[in-house]
């Protein structure tokens, strides 16, 4: 919880923002068989509580070390300028479709991404928001981040889903000191190059440059080998330009990334 929320901190403190905590349901699995479906027995209420309780002081313990108060305390900069506040939804653990209908009423969503190692976020909870919600998402790895945003790296392959997670991290681009549109050559659809896509970020005054590079391993490891390689601290890409269905069967890169990005990535459908 604590990388999640060191980088949604990190988000906040660029733009003044709100930071709002929900607990996430856990998963009730279900065992499908010809004849009956067998299914875990839902949480009771006690231990419903217990879970919003243990998440709810997790998320106070960290915004008063972090120094972020709560917005009913009333939160503006010596300056008069807005600052980071928190506050939290309260109410009931969310299940995946709440996540996704909620986050409509946010900027942005900030979940950690699925892994091995014990992350409590669900690849169908990815999914929700990214399907349901309209907004970008932002996927933090479970080493959390240091900075972000000071090197962007764009994901280029000129598709549709690639284009508007761009123009939905443009609040993000504006404030980069350098922002790089990384294609990876045989891993593209029937869109504009990316040097197009880089002289028109430059028109807005954002420091974009664009480069090619090789791809031979699979999209997926490619982009993150060269994110790593450019010394990038977000990478922005469009999500599941295939469909999910190919993705689940095939693989994708969108599933790749999901699964092994090592810094944050701003996401979006």
């Amino acid at each position: 919880m604590w990388p999640v929320l060191g980088t949604a901190r990190l988000v906040a403190d660029m733009f003044g923002s709100y930071i709002e905590g929900i607990a996430l349901r856990p998963e009730v699995p279900e065992v499908v068989s010809a004849e009956f479906i067998v299914a875990s027995p839902p949480l009771d209420l006690d231990s419903q509580h217990e879970l919003m309780d243990t998440a709810r002081r997790a998320f106070d313990e960290f915004m008063s070390q972090a120094g972020v108060p709560s917005y009913s305390d009333g939160s503006t900069a010596s300056d008069g300028s807005t600052a980071p506040s928190s506050g939290w939804a309260g109410g009931r653990l969310a299940t995946d479709m709440h996540i996704g209908s909620y986050g409509r009423l946010f900027d942005l969503i900030v979940l950690g991404r699925p892994n091995a190692a014990g992350e409590p976020t669900r690849v169908a909870t990815v999914e929700a928001a990214l399907f349901e919600s309209g907004r970008p998402l932002l996927l933090v790895p479970p080493s959390g981040a240091k900075t972000i945003g000071k090197t962007v790296v764009i994901a280029w392959n000129g598709s549709t889903e690639t284009a508007r997670t761009v123009a939905l991290a443009m609040p993000i681009l504006r404030k980069a000191q350098r922002v790089i549109v990384l294609t990876v050559e045989g891993w593209d659809v029937d869109g504009p190059p990316g040097e197009s896509l880089a002289r028109n970020l430059a028109r807005s005054g954002i420091p974009a440059e664009a480069t090619t590079r090789a791809g031979e391993a699979s999209p997926g490891q490619a982009v993150l080998e060269h994110v790593q390689a450019l010394g990038g601290d977000l990478l922005i890409k469009g999500a599941y330009t295939q469909s999910r269905l190919r993705q689940m069967i095939f693989g994708g890169t969108t599933r790749h990334i999901i699964a092994k990005a090592t810094v944050p990535v701003l996401t979006a459908h």
